[in-house]
Order: C-alpha cells, then structure tokens, then sequence
C-alpha cells in the first residue's frame, strides 16, 4: 500500500492573517505553510502524520504533495525529519487562482510516479484531537471490506454540518449510503463527518481522471458524493472515535480555537481514572425462560456490585484481584482450602475476555481505536455461586470503562448490542452457560421488562426491553446459603430437551412468559398480592421441570423456610439464593432470625433506580 499526504493547499487567509497580526505572537510563522504550523503538543502537524505513516510494514512508499510556492518549506523539513526528498510532488501552482486541487493533486502524482497499488490519502495539515490511534487499524478493515473507505468522526456540537462533507453509513453493513459535501441544514440527520483521510483500490484509481474530465479542480467532496451517490460504487466508512480540523480557508482565531481546543481536551484527561460500577440483579419473574425464548422482569439491587477501575498507563496490565485470584497462599494446606472452595475461575478471565472482545468487536464495526494502553483492575462484593450475576457484572463494569476510555457512544454501541455483547464474552469466550437477563438489566439498569420472543429474536437479533416504574416497591428480601456447594447443577438438561421440542418443557416456557406478563400488570397496578402469588407460582413451574434433585437440597430447605412465614419465594438465578416478598413486616423480621440460624446469609433488597441515583455511574 501506498500513502500519499496532500499539503499542496494554498492558505491565503490564514497565511495573510499571520502576517498582519499586530501582537508579535505569531510573527515567527510568517510564511509558513499550513502543514508546518504548530499541532496539538507543539509539534508541527505534518510532523504527527509523518511519523504515523513512517511504517515500512504498512507501506511501501510514503509521497507527499505540495505546490510551487511551498517547495522549498517542504524540502527542507523532508531533509530534517528523514523523508526522501525524491517523493517530493511539486503541482507547479503559486497561487488559489492557478491551484489544481486536492482530486487533480492525487491524480498528478499517481500518474508521474505510476503508481499501481492500493493508495491511502491523508491531508497533511489536518489537526487531530487525539494522536494515538492505530493506523493499522485503518488499514486491516478496508482489506476487509470489498470497496473503497472513508474515514468519519461524530461532529462536536460546537461544528456545524454544513460546513464538512456528511456521510450517511448503514449501520449493519458499514457502507456509505450517500456522500453530502457541506449539505444545508435539514437535508440530513446525519452528524457523521468525512475528512480527506481516504483508501481507494487501485482498480478505482482510474475513476479519478474521468471525474477530472466532468470537474476539473473540484474537491475530494464532490468526487466522493459522484462516486458514492452516481457511480454507485461500493464506499465504506470507518469511524474514528476523535475529532479533525482541517484547516483549510480558516484564518488565524479558527486555528488558534482548535488548536487550544484540542490541547485542552488532552490536559483534562491526562491520566484521570475511570471507574464504573454494575449491580447484582434478582430475576424477579420468568426466569429461567430468558435462554427459550420466554419473557422475564428481573431488578438490579445496590447491595451488591462489581467495580472495575482503569487508568491510562504505558503497558497494558491486568491486574489479578488478591482474593478472588490469588497466587500467593499462606501454605499448601491454604491452596488446597481456597482451591476447593473457590476453584480456578477468577475474574481476571473476564477482564481478559472482555478486552479480547471489545477490540474484536470494534474492528468487525469499523471503528479504529486510538493506540493507548492501561492498567485495569476489579473490585467485587457480589457473592458468588449463588446466581446474582456476579460474571456479568464485572464484564458489564469493563465494557463501560472501554467505552469511556475509547469514547465509544451509545450509537457505535446501543444497549441491545451491548447486552449481546456481554453474552457474548461469556458464551463465546468463556464458554459460561448464561442467558441475556443477567446482561440486559445490568446495561439497562433497574427494573426491567424483557421479551425474547422468538420472531424478535430473529428480526432484530434482540429483545424488546422496557424499563419500569420503581416508585413504592415492596420490601422484598434475598437469602443465599453460605455455602453453595450444591447450586452448579441448575440448568440440568433443560436446553437439550426444549431443544429436541419436549411438550413439558416448551409448554412451560410459554407458562413463564404468561406469569411475566401477568407480573408486569400486577407491578404497574402495585397488586403486591397477586405478585407474590406469581412468584410461588414461578418456582412450582421451575420446580416441575427441572425436579427436585436438580434443584438441590439447599435451595429447597431456604424456599420451605421462607413459606413457613408466608413469603413468596422464588430463585432469583441459576441457585443458591431465593428472593421473596413478604408482606408482614413483624413475619419479615422473625424470617431474617430463622433464616440466620440456618447458617444462610439474609439481606432485605435495596433496589437499584438509575434515575434516582448517581451510585452506578462514573465516580
């Protein structure tokens, strides 16, 4: 591949500006060409994307494309910074009037130099917000796209549409539907930018001098809304999660702003660390029917969480949690103890699959990350073993830190997408028998209404899930053994038979998802007794399918102790816990003494309202 830099741009404005400032500040810049200015740090932006592109292993030549007038300004910094001078273009312009343009500038030197090879074009005097991000990136998704690419970022509210070329990209396919060079407002929603940052295959270079015949000096703008919007060609974007400025016909406040701008960006974050947190959920209704394609409430709680820190450092380093991955142990008998009780599954695993996936994800979806590394480590109180999606929630916490780190939004990754994703790493990844409950109310938060429905599932690849109302919940309590040695064996063989279309086990899924529906209206009519009565009537269904001896002595001696006291008591996971509602508040009392007498470990719930609360996010 061959990298060509466009500074042949004739900056009268801001050149003339510099000159006639009258502060002195800028005197040392007259004459200077735009791409020879100071950048983002001081350094002179060509100096940025020279060494970006200075990789032999992602290209073969590097040529840079300049104008008469600025000859000699480009010759003597190629001979400071070690670029040939020989890929030196001069178009032979002095003046706006006499300009090629950036399409003739591309096709000037791909002509001259005869160049036969996939082509990358940069405008040499663009400003970037962030300079760390991995070109190779770039290069590795237009390979893998059938087409050529254009790179874009999300406009800032400060910049205006109409004055950048928009791109509308599918968000499925990634492919750029329609180009539209500075469009006036109302024509498109879009807030998507293209810069002069392309990838064009050498079999499409042809198409550049049969523009020229139809527009001669025109911009890459027009020759992208031709190509993409006429010619039809297939054009691929690629979002890069930081801002451009090019400079262009700016003058000299527009460049001081961005410049201050970006800088600024930069000294607020310099190594800030970000922390999430994500909450243990109880399955209030439904479950297990979330894997069969049933409906289900589930609510996360603020008794319980994980919390995963990161912090910008110069290597990438997962740190192992000292009591949830230890390597060091105070004899052998100590390893032998925790070993037995603990196992060899830690949370490290999670960070690491996580990670694994995020890039994975963000490399299929055509965004190109920025090349930082960091330090990321976990903290958790969520019990484990005993079906309160302790997993989830740390893969849940990182995921949130990735995105903030990388500035991944909403859009390059909705909540639907997010809940998969999380599913995802532990499915795929970490091969954990889960289902998508645990992972949509921890993305989505709160109390939340969930249907898999088969033809949804298939339609849209997800859900339809909807957050309720909190106001005046009931007190509803949570129990789990303290030792949950028998809770593993939970999901049986259940898939096996829904799968093969076992009348019992099919008919029951359906029976869930008529309890949650039924579950919602009593919530949304606050009926908390014909709640509880769904509850009992939830675990009696679990219970006829997946017997008695799936379910474990454990779970079955805290669901006989809870009715003695007349709760409803249902599994709010996989096993190991129940959570019940109990009207009687002396009974509650009394249930919490019988229930900790019985060596288990009893809490009433706090619910988790994310619009009530700052507790979740960052901090």
């Amino acid at each position: 591949m061959i990298c060509i830099l466009l500074v042949a741009g004739h900056g009268t404005v801001l050149e003339a500006q510099i000159k006639n400032d009258e502060t002195g500040l800028y005197s040392h810049l007259t004459g200077v060409p735009k791409a020879l200015l100071p950048g983002v740090g001081g350094r002179k932006i060509l100096d940025f994307w020279w060494e970006t592109v200075n990789m032999r292993q992602l290209f073969t030549e590097v040529y840079l494309v300049t104008n008469a007038d600025k000859y000699k300004y480009y010759e003597r910094w190629a001979t400071a910074n070690d670029f040939p001078v020989e890929n030196i273009v001069n178009d032979g312009s002095t003046t706006l009037e006499d300009r090629l343009g950036a399409v003739a500038d591309l096709e000037l030197v791909i002509r001259s130099r005869k160049l036969q090879d996939d082509i990358m074009v940069i405008a040499g005097d663009m400003l970037c917000a962030d300079q760390n991000f991995d070109i190779a990136q770039v290069i590795r998704f237009f390979r893998s796209e059938p087409g050529e690419l254009i790179i874009y970022y999300e406009l800032e509210k400060s910049e205006k549409s109409s004055s950048r070329g928009i791109v509308e990209v599918c968000p499925d396919t990634h492919r750029v539907t329609r180009f539209l060079e500075k469009p006036q407002d109302g024509l498109t929603a879009s807030r998507l930018a293209s810069v002069v940052f392309y990838c064009l295959q050498r079999d499409t270079l042809s198409h550049l001098s049969d523009f020229l015949r139809l527009q001669p000096q025109a911009s890459f703008g027009r020759f992208w809304e031709w190509l993409v919007n006429e010619k039809q060609l297939d054009v691929f974007g690629m979002k890069l999660p930081t801002g451009f400025q090019l400079i262009g016909q700016v003058g000299l406040s527009d460049y001081t702003k961005w410049l201050t701008h970006y800088s600024t960006k930069q000294q607020d974050n310099p190594a800030k660390p970000i922390t999430y947190r994500s909450f243990a959920r109880v399955g209030l209704m439904g479950n297990p029917s979330d894997g069969f394609n049933g409906k289900t409430i589930a609510m996360s709680i603020s008794n319980f969480w994980a919390e995963v820190t990161l912090v910008e450092s110069q290597t990438l380093v997962l740190v192992p949690h000292p009591l949830n991955d230890p390597t060091e142990f105070g004899s052998l008998q100590d390893l032998f103890c925790i070993s037995r009780k603990e196992g060899y599954l830690g949370g490290l695993r999670l960070l690491q699959a996580t990670c694994k996936k995020f890039y994975q994800f963000c490399s299929k979806q055509g965004i190109a990350l920025t090349k930082q590394n960091f330090t990321l480590k976990y903290d958790t109180n969520i019990p484990r073993q005993v079906g309160l999606a302790g997993s989830s929630a740390i893969v849940s916490a990182t995921l949130k830190c990735l995105m903030k780190f990388y500035n991944i939004t909403d859009n390059d990754l909705p909540k639907p997408i997010r809940a998969n994703f999380i599913l995802n790493v532990e499915t795929d990844e970490l091969f954990i028998t889960a289902g998508l409950q645990d992972r949509v109310v921890q993305v989505y938060e709160g109390l939340v209404y969930m249907d898999f429905s088969k033809n949804l599932m298939a339609e849209q690849g997800y859900g339809n899930y909807v957050s309720m109302d909190m106001s005046g919940l009931p007190h509803f309590w949570l129990a789990y053994l303290s030792d949950p040695s028998d809770s593993g064996r939970i999901h049986s063989n259940i898939r096996q038979r829904w799968l093969s279309g076992e009348p019992l086990v099919v008919e029951a899924m359906k029976s869930f998802a008529e309890l949650t529906d039924q579950a919602r209206l009593a919530l949304q009519d606050k009926d908390w007794r014909r709640l509880a009565q769904l509850m009992d009537q939830n675990f009696e269904l679990r219970r006829s399918v997946y017997t008695d001896d799936c379910l474990g002595p454990g779970n079955l001696k805290m669901v006989q102790l809870a009715r003695q006291f007349g709760s409803a008591v249902k599994l709010p996971g996989s096993g190991g816990a129940v959570v019940g509602l109990c009207l009687d508040e002396e009974k509650l009392v009394e249930m919490r003494q019988a229930f900790q007498e019985a060596g288990c470990v009893f809490c009433v719930i706090a619910p988790y309202n994310p619009s009530a609360s700052t507790v979740g996010g960052q901090h």
